[in-house]
């Protein structure tokens, strides 16, 4: 944020004098450790909604990811999660939530979701966040969704290769198109 600072001072005056240029990066560091991740986050996600306007029949792209570098040995607390949801088409972050240390993807994902707009989009998700009640949020909200399926849901992996009566493999875990396997060689 320094950085940013120092090569944009003329800018930033335009909206304060920084008669005493740009503060270091400790009192940055201060006063950003200050702000309330909640209602940072919450501020983020309407602000998002109030300047992005969505695409038509956008896709959002629902992932979690471990934030590299997180984890804190001297502590021993456990490596940062995220869950994010990306307008594909916008190409732009909606908005994220932190997981709950000892929780994952399946807990945040409803969270997110009801933060969004999702009407009349599709909403992807990983084969962690293909579950009933998701779904039914999803729906709830007006929107479609694409869910990927593993081995590891059987009876819906089962249910959705007799629904195309063996055109579909495993490979492996995930379903695949017998057409990309032939194309292979």
């Amino acid at each position: 944020m320094e950085d940013f600072g120092l090569c944009r001072l003329d800018w930033l005056r335009k909206y304060a004098p920084f008669e005493n240029g740009i503060p270091v990066h400790d009192t940055i560091a201060r006063l950003v450790s200050r702000v309330d991740p909640e209602a940072l986050h919450i501020s983020f996600t309407k602000w998002m909604s109030q300047t992005e306007a969505l695409t038509e029949r956008q896709v959002i792209a629902v992932d979690g990811k471990t934030l590299r570098g997180s984890y804190n040995s001297k502590d021993r607390k456990s490596a940062i999660h995220m869950v994010s949801a990306f307008a594909s088409k916008n190409g732009v972050v909606m908005g994220q939530l932190k997981t709950e240390e000892k929780s994952n993807e399946i807990t945040a994902i409803p969270e997110l979701l009801d933060l969004l707009e999702l009407k009349g989009h599709l909403v992807t998700i990983d084969a962690m966040g293909c579950q009933t009640k998701i779904a039914n949020n999803i729906i709830a909200k007006g929107a479609d969704y694409l869910f990927a399926v593993k081995g590891n849901q059987g009876t819906l992996h089962n249910a959705i290769k007799q629904a195309f009566n063996g055109e579909l493999l495993d490979e492996p875990e995930t379903v695949t198109y017998r057409y990309l396997k032939q194309q292979k060689g």
